[in-house]
């Protein structure tokens, strides 16, 4: 049917791209300010690109029909991979840390039962590519908190993981258990871990884990008492580090709220995305409709070595922030536009002999140094029509030329 757009798809009006762009300038405005610059990746990117980092299950691409048989491509489903592409081949012998911004659709087959069906979303977001540490850890979940200060949001939770540590406590189990272990915390599936064939004293641990989320201080108070191997201990004792760091460091540069208290300590996330090798972390916001994801990030320390030639290792972090779901919090805000953007002028020709002067005076009132928008009119109306035209779009200002150019202002 040519008068619908394909499933999945949907159009944007001139008040929903206002709406999405006055989110977008305001985060790129903090991303700016601490230092970023935008890249643009390709839409299209080869299927075995996509899946290098096994972050992604080929049954949620949109796959395209190649130009040959060899190269299966498919439309991005996120942007990390495809920066982190570029980072190490395009890029390669920049100085470090590089500091990257985006704004960008992505694309995702929609899960069977899907409501919405919708398979195209906007995302923005940031990669620090070559910066490993507690340091950098902290600008990005600085930078984070920042970006929804800047949109005025409140009563938002910020879900802090620790991929490494949770690999560790899940060590002791059983190889051919840990992957269904992983899954029912991932999904909060107590049930599973109930039913599984471990004796009393794994189940009982394995349940402790599904246990450990909660205030920061207390969760840490739990792991500190369990027997950890070497890899587990460093990465206690960094998350330690970075929560005492966004404790005492940055409680007076992100709004008068403390970064600390929006944090829920929980061990038993688990990121879709199998590539997170540190701190992993989502935001949690709320509306009259529910809770919503309104970004998701993480360290991946060994992501861009299975895309670097030489096979090189370059650390890296970053976040997504996901714009339908920021979008629908916003909407009880108050904050985002009712309305799309007003003409300042409307110039109208008063005869046809008229209309060069009046092209010559539009474009006159446009060079000032400050953007002014100003309509033409096209004529085929009366002086009437074109007040109530100007009524109606919200014009303030009409300038009726005549033939020798000379205007004369009217203010509706």
């Amino acid at each position: 049917m040519v008068h619908q757009p394909p499933a999945g798809a949907r159009d944007l009006l001139p008040l929903d791209v206002a709406q999405k762009h006055w989110i977008e300038d305001r985060l790129q405005q903090v991303y700016r300010r601490c230092g970023y610059h935008q890249i643009i990746t390709s839409t299209i990117e080869r299927l075995d690109t996509l899946m290098a980092g096994g972050a992604i299950n080929r049954s949620t691409v949109l796959q395209l029909q190649a130009g040959t048989e060899e190269e299966s491509l498919g439309l991005r489903p996120e942007l990390t991979a495809s920066i982190a592409r570029t980072a190490v081949t395009r890029m390669a012998g920049v100085s470090y840390p590089q500091r990257l911004y985006y704004n960008a659709n992505v694309f995702r087959r929609a899960k069977e039962g899907s409501y919405s069906g919708q398979q195209e979303f906007y995302q923005a977001g940031v990669e620090l590519i070559g910066a490993g540490g507690l340091l950098a850890d902290g600008e990005i979940l600085l930078l984070l908190a920042e970006c929804l200060f800047e949109l005025g949001l409140s009563g938002w939770h910020l879900v802090l993981g620790e991929a490494g540590l949770t690999r560790s406590l899940l060590a002791p189990f059983p190889g051919k258990l840990q992957e269904r272990i992983r899954q029912a915390i991932a999904h909060l599936d107590r049930v599973t871990l109930e039913n599984l064939p471990l004796s009393d004293e794994l189940k009982q641990q394995a349940l402790m884990l599904f246990d450990l989320r909660g205030k920061p201080a207390d969760v840490l108070q739990k792991v500190a008492n369990l027997q950890l191997e070497p890899t587990g201990e460093e990465a206690l004792n960094n998350l330690k580090s970075l929560i005492d760091l966004l404790e005492q460091g940055l409680p007076n540069l992100v709004g008068q709220t403390k970064l600390t208290s929006q944090i829920t300590l929980d061990l038993s996330l688990i990121q879709t995305f199998n590539y997170y090798t540190g701190i992993v972390f989502e935001v949690v916001g709320q509306s009259d409709s529910g809770k919503h994801i309104l970004a998701q990030g993480g360290r991946y320390d060994q992501l861009l070595s299975l895309y670097h030639p030489q096979g090189n290792s370059v650390p890296g972090i970053g976040f997504c922030l996901n714009i339908e779901e920021l979008y629908q919090v916003l909407l009880t805000t108050g904050h985002l536009p009712q309305e799309t953007p007003t003409s300042e002028w409307l110039v109208v020709a008063q005869t046809p002999a008229a209309f060069p002067a009046a092209f010559a005076y539009a474009h006159s009132l446009r060079q000032s140094k400050e953007l002014v928008k100003v309509e033409l009119d096209l004529g085929g109306r009366n002086p009437e029509e074109i007040r109530e035209y100007a009524r109606h779009r919200r014009i303030p200002k009409i300038a009726w030329v005549n033939e020798s150019g000379s205007p004369t202002l009217e203010t509706i």
